[in-house]
């Protein structure tokens, strides 16, 4: 099986890439710039083909995916700057990469009868309530720009294709990138204190996790609409803190606040983004380990 990738340069491309290779898959990895621009750890998707594609480009994208012709087109590029998008000389932007760009991309999988992975986000919901989100539910209601460009992007998928995988998760974190992980480790090495919102509920998602489900999923036939991120139960980010400094052996204390208390983000964020994970085992396929567990193993690579 030939997959592309896009946005390799990126937390989940990386591991996607990875992944294939460990199968003995044919990946091609792509992102903007003209070379590989992620970390240089060692793994596979360094010495793996590498294609610049700017996703924006519609002839380019046209082009490129003739040229490759996958079996597959795992969509990890997205804007994902969430307060940054909502500036008004960047919202065209975050709209031409994160709607017309995975436009693009559905269009020529259509033309090539290729199967497509388009990952998503629970900001397509509006975070109301404490019911975890179901895949199928349409009750779109995005509170950002981020939230609302990347339904369009699912919308896009779902309506130009049949032989589609859309994938909304969570709180992400992997090694290629920055997330919130690696900024508490960093704040809480220097300072004694820190002060995080317990009234945003959700599960995070770690990415070297979530590109096994990907590649389990590419596997496959069963097409649709599919939320996954790691079990272990649903949390606040000062949950997830505490936990983080425990296992990292950190004294920093982590002090509770509501999202008011904390200051307003430029973005609003969902208060509820509990995602419902259970069409992932009636389809067969294999839930991801837990958060906690997760953490564990990511912290072991961080720290070596």
């Amino acid at each position: 099986m030939k997959v592309l990738v896009t946005g390799v340069a990126g937390q989940l491309g990386h591991d996607v890439m990875n992944e294939l290779a460990k199968r003995g898959y044919e990946g091609i990895g792509s992102d903007i710039l003209d070379r590989y621009a992620g970390m240089h750890d060692g793994s596979a998707v360094e010495t793996m083909p590498y294609i610049s594609m700017d996703i924006t480009d519609k002839e380019s994208v046209n082009k490129v995916i003739k040229e490759v012709n996958p079996d597959a087109v795992v969509h990890c590029a997205a804007w994902t700057a969430v307060d940054l998008a909502e500036d008004d000389d960047k919202v065209e932007r975050v709209r031409k990469i994160n709607a017309e760009g995975t436009k693009n991309i559905a269009e020529v999988c259509k033309e090539i009868d290729a199967k497509m992975v388009y990952i998503s986000t629970d900001y397509v919901f509006d975070g109301q309530g404490e019911t975890p989100w179901l895949p199928d539910c349409k009750d779109y209601k995005p509170l950002n720009v981020y939230g609302q460009t990347k339904l369009e992007g699912e919308l896009a998928v779902s309506s130009l294709l049949e032989k589609y995988f859309i994938v909304r998760i969570a709180w992400v974190f992997g090694v290629n990138g920055k997330n919130f992980i690696k900024t508490m480790l960093n704040v809480g090495q220097k300072y004694d204190t820190v002060r995080v919102v317990n009234d945003q509920i959700g599960t995070p998602t770690y990415t070297l996790d979530l590109a096994v489900l990907l590649v389990d999923m590419i596997e496959t036939e069963k097409y649709g609409y599919y939320h996954a991120t790691n079990e272990g139960g649903y949390i606040s980010w000062y949950d997830f803190t505490v936990e983080i400094f425990k296992q990292a052996g950190l004294k920093t204390k982590v002090v509770p606040v509501t999202t008011e208390e904390y200051g307003l983000s430029k973005a609003a964020r969902p208060f509820n983004s509990r995602l419902d994970k259970a069409k992932l085992v009636e389809n067969g396929f294999t839930p991801l380990p837990t958060w906690q567990d997760a953490l564990s193993r990511y912290l072991e690579v961080i720290f070596g």
